[in-house]
Order: structure tokens, then C-alpha cells, then sequence
């Protein structure tokens, strides 16, 4: 079975539309016909049922998609294998990582690692579908939330991170030692989007304790939300490590939420039956050990 026709399999398979499939790959919509019915001949079995301008893969489909992952994953780590024995500084790792926060405070990470691996490409990626963007081996190690163990992935814990408020060191609240969800009630916040897991995650725990909160304003990244807090506009609810990586928000102090606080605990992952490159290895490594260095990633064990 040839991995250039699962290729193009692939394709129609995600996008379930023939004439888009075939743009993306540069070929002609018949030339990308003609393979997929080659590859049906050669399976035995249809694998799209056509239903008027409707592509459905059928279940000979889903079946090929499966393994047709793994297909075309052990073909680009045998590449890489080789590629490795020629040079361990060379090719590309893909991230996935917590949109906004995190991605904001790895970036001096990003910037050492660079450093030392100046032939290596680093590819960042902000997701909330970090599991599944590992899963569908389009990322080679992501960082979110943790999760149920599944026995596909190597699963590493980073620790719990409670949320704390964060304030104008000019507010009347910035000499308070902790405060309540509910009392911020009262208060104008800044915070992001419904829909962020930042946010959401904030909200369940108000919703567990009948309250909600009132934002003045919602924007999607972290460097918004602590130029807004600074700039007097509201407080907002985040990650305590998120201040304590940028000293230079001198004019905002965080203080402690009182149980029950928000907490997110995070983990890093990666498909267990596949190539790791030394590259990797490395930034593995020096994600494990930013995150034990912020107090959060003691007790780390593998899962999986």
C-alpha cells in the first residue's frame, strides 16, 4: 500500500470533500478520484460513500484512517531516525500548548532551547485540543490539562497551579492577604472569553458556589490582560506563576483566593510507540524542569 495514495486517503478523509482535498495536495480533483478508487480496488471495500455533493467515509474508511496514521507516523520517524544520524540539531518539534498564559510564559524556554539547538525548528502551536492534537500525531508533545490515562500516550504530571487575583498595586484590594470569590462579585474584572479554558474553569467554580462574575472587558491573550489590569481597568483571575515570570508588571500584586480557589493541573504528553529525536529528549527535559522549578511539578511520575 502506497503511503502517497494514504496521503491523499488522509486528505479527503479530514476534509470529506474531494475538490478542497485536492487543492490542498496540488492535484487535479480527477487525478485524486482515480487514486482513492485504486486504493478501494486494492482494499476490496469502498471507502467513501458518495450521496449526491456528500462524501461519508464508511466504516472500511474509518478503519483505514486509524491505521493509516500510524502508517505515514512510522515512515516520517524512520526519516527522521536517519536524518538524526547525519545531524541531532536538525529537523522539527511541534508543541502543542494552553493557548494565551502558557505559551506566554514559555517563551523564554523557547528562547534558550533555540540557543542550543539553532538547527532545529521549533513549532509552537496554542490549542485547547492538546490531547487530541498529540493523538492525531500532528504535534509531536503538548502541554494541558490533565487527563484519564490512555495507554497510546506517555503521560507526565507538572503539578496543580491555583488561580489568584491580580490587581493595580494602587487598588484597595492590593493589600489584602486573601479574598473570596464571592466579594469579587463586587469588583470590575478583566478576563478572557467564555469559551477559554482560563475562563471556563474560573466560572465552574463560581457556578459550583451560585455566584457569577462581572467582566468590564474580555480579551484573548495574557500580555492583554495584565496591560489592562495595569492600566486600572479591573483585576483578573489567573495563574499565580503567570506574574512571577514577568517581573516587569512591577505596578501588579497577586493575592491568594480562598478555598474553593480555582486550580488547574497540567501535564505533558506525547505518543508513546513513536521516534524521539535527542532534540526532543532535550526539550522534554527543560519543559520537566521549568515547571518543578516553579513549585508546581513536584512528585513527577510517568503515566503510560
Amino acid at each position: 500500500m502506497d503511503t502517497r495514495n494514504i496521503t491523499y486517503f488522509m486528505a479527503v478523509f479530514e476534509h470529506l470533500h474531494f475538490t478542497r482535498a485536492a487543492e490542498l495536495l496540488g492535484i487535479s480533483q480527477p487525478t485524486l478520484s482515480q487514486q482513492i478508487r485504486l486504493l478501494e480496488a486494492e482494499v476490496g471495500m469502498p471507502l467513501f460513500d458518495r450521496i449526491g455533493k456528500k462524501v461519508v467515509a464508511t466504516e472500511a474508511g474509518r478503519l483505514l484512517h486509524q491505521y493509516g496514521m500510524k502508517m505515514l507516523q512510522a515512515e516520517m520517524d524512520a526519516k527522521n531516525a536517519i536524518k538524526e544520524l547525519r545531524s541531532e540539531n536538525r529537523g522539527t518539534i511541534r508543541l502543542a500548548v494552553l493557548p494565551s498564559d502558557l505559551d506566554f510564559q514559555l517563551v523564554p524556554l523557547f528562547v534558550g532551547f533555540k540557543t542550543r539547538y539553532p538547527e532545529t525548528s521549533l513549532q509552537a502551536f496554542s490549542t485547547i485540543f492538546v490531547r487530541e492534537e498529540v493523538l492525531a500525531h500532528k504535534v509531536d508533545l503538548g502541554i494541558g490539562l490533565s487527563g484519564s490515562l490512555d495507554k497510546r500516550l506517555v503521560q507526565i504530571p507538572l503539578g496543580s497551579e491555583p488561580y489568584e487575583l491580580f490587581v493595580h498595586s494602587a487598588s484597595e484590594l492590593a493589600k489584602r492577604q486573601e479574598i473570596t470569590l464571592e466579594e469579587l462579585t463586587q469588583h470590575a474584572l478583566v478576563m478572557y472569553p467564555k469559551g477559554y479554558l482560563g475562563r471556563d474553569l474560573v466560572d465552574n467554580v463560581c457556578r459550583e458556589q451560585g455566584i457569577e462574575l462581572n467582566t468590564v472587558m474580555e480579551v484573548g491573550s495574557a500580555s492583554s490582560l495584565l496591560q489592562l489590569v495595569e492600566a486600572g481597568i479591573g483585576a483578573t483571575i489567573q495563574p499565580k506563576e503567570l506574574l512571577k515570570q514577568h517581573p516587569e508588571w512591577s505596578h501588579i500584586v497577586s493575592i491568594p483566593i480562598a478555598d474553593p480557589a480555582p486550580i488547574r493541573h497540567l501535564e505533558l504528553t506525547y505518543y508513546a510507540d513513536r521516534f524521539i529525536s535527542k532534540a526532543q529528549q532535550q526539550l522534554t527535559e527543560s519543559l520537566i524542569k521549568f515547571f518543578t522549578s516553579r513549585g508546581g511539578g513536584e512528585d513527577l511520575e510517568l503515566r503510560g
